[in-house]
């Protein structure tokens, strides 16, 4: 049987007998001579038949082909420069119908929600592949430096007894004769494990918010990334981690997909200079103000607007996509992050691009102080004993983030919406496909 040749390694292949499968792009009938696109997930060729009476059974079954059916094509591989798809085509001697396929409900101009009740063949598109290529490239080039810097890799539960930030925004699942809750971050389990003595871990893994936001940037159901060191002396340990990850996932895309990102999208990727822009949470909002936006917000946190207008600034100023705001306020901080003078906190938001894509800080290690802050934010103390009890028998100083991949992705790649940059994506209106 003659193995089948990926469309992308036929450029290197030698002309003679190929065998390609995938599925029908666009077919062009004309009376003496068929062309076919065909697609597979590594790009696409054109297929010809020229008719003639040796041919006519494999000419009715072109003519009979519809956009989206799998077909295996077995032919004669030429290499012709004139061919302006790739510089090849493949000569039909035949072609077997896999399956075929009805009139595709959606194109080009169709909008997102239908798109995504369609999302199966929504992501046939080569654009729609590229994405979660460069979401794998991320995701490797994270993992490489984790292992490198030794790292263990943990998978935490999803299923809890009780809240894993705060009561707010969570899914209750019935759990035999009691209730669970899905996880809103692994934030809870990644401490424990500091105080196992496992030192730097990461996951990568969903989480779970009952948020019926339906902005750009939201989802109910969104994968996130996460990391937690020992032995750190501020928030600033994290950040430097943060960056040179965010660095090295920027620089792997730009290598691998960089072209393609650029023919696709119009976006030119560059890799990010080291260290990020850094401005405290006192600076950022003065920068605001300044540029003419007043935050609504009570409890002085930034919005959206401020967030983007931070970000303006530090591309004018210093021509950089990321900026750290660090040292937020206590009052909008949870009761876990590390406080420091004057009523900040050791924590930061990282923006990219006008929006925030994670939270990081230093953690409250000290069982007193850890107490005493909970119960500064109206949490008591015994309902997160199992949480507090990570932190009686000894935990080194520690500091991690979350962080939105597909957040990262959007942005990355100009998209409007991690609608686009999620496989299935979970709203509050939407559990299906």
């Amino acid at each position: 049987m003659t193995a089948r040749t990926l469309i992308a390694d036929l450029s290197t292949h030698d002309a003679g007998p190929v065998k390609v499968q995938g599925w029908v792009e666009t077919v062009r009938d004309q009376k003496r001579v068929q062309f076919v696109i065909l697609r597979d997930e590594s790009g696409s060729a054109q297929l010809v038949n020229p008719v003639n009476d040796d041919s006519a059974e494999t000419a009715a079954s072109i003519s009979a082909l519809m956009h989206g059916s799998f077909v295996t094509v077995e032919g004669e591989l030429k290499h012709d420069e004139r061919v302006k798809l790739g510089g090849l085509e493949v000569k039909v001697a035949s072609l077997s119908v896999e399956t075929t396929a009805l009139d595709s409900p959606i194109d080009a101009d169709t909008g997102i929600d239908k798109r995504l009740d369609y999302r199966f063949l929504d992501l046939r598109r080569p654009e729609a592949q590229l994405i979660f290529r460069v979401q794998t490239a991320i995701e490797h080039a994270f993992r490489q430096r984790w292992i490198d810097e030794g790292f263990i890799e943990i998978h935490t539960p999803k299923l809890m007894a009780s809240a894993s930030e705060s009561r707010a925004e969570l899914f209750e699942v019935p759990y035999f004769e009691t209730t669970a809750y899905l996880a809103q971050s692994p934030q809870l389990f990644k401490q424990m494990a500091q105080s196992a003595g496992f030192g730097k871990i990461f996951e990568i893994a969903s989480a779970f918010r009952a948020d019926p936001s339906f902005t750009s940037r939201h989802a109910t159901e969104f994968t996130s990334v996460d990391a937690e060191l020992s032995w750190v002396d501020s928030h600033e340990d994290v950040m430097a981690h943060h960056e040179a990850l965010l660095a090295d996932a920027v620089a792997a895309v730009v290598e691998r997909y960089g072209d393609q990102v650029r023919e696709a999208f119009g976006i030119e990727l560059t890799v990010p200079t080291l260290p990020f822009p850094r401005i405290t949470h006192a600076e950022a909002k003065r920068i605001v103000e300044e540029r003419g936006h007043t935050i609504e917000r009570a409890d002085g946190d930034l919005d959206p607007e401020a967030e983007r207008q931070v970000s303006a600034h530090v591309a004018e100023t210093l021509g950089h996509d990321f900026v750290f705001v660090t040292d937020y306020p206590d009052t909008v901080r949870p009761f876990y992050h590390m406080r420091q003078g004057e009523g900040s906190t050791r924590s930061y938001d990282l923006l990219y691009k006008g929006t925030e894509i994670a939270t990081g800080a230093q953690r409250e290690h000290r069982i007193d102080v850890l107490e005493a802050q909970a119960r500064d934010k109206g949490v008591d103390p015994a309902e997160i004993e199992g949480y507090l009890d990570f932190f009686r028998y000894g935990t080194p100083p520690h500091g991690g983030f979350g962080m939105g991949l597909a957040r990262v992705v959007m942005l990355m790649l100009g998209l409007p919406s991690i609608r686009e940059t999620t496989f299935l994506f979970r709203g509050p209106t939407r559990l299906e496909p």
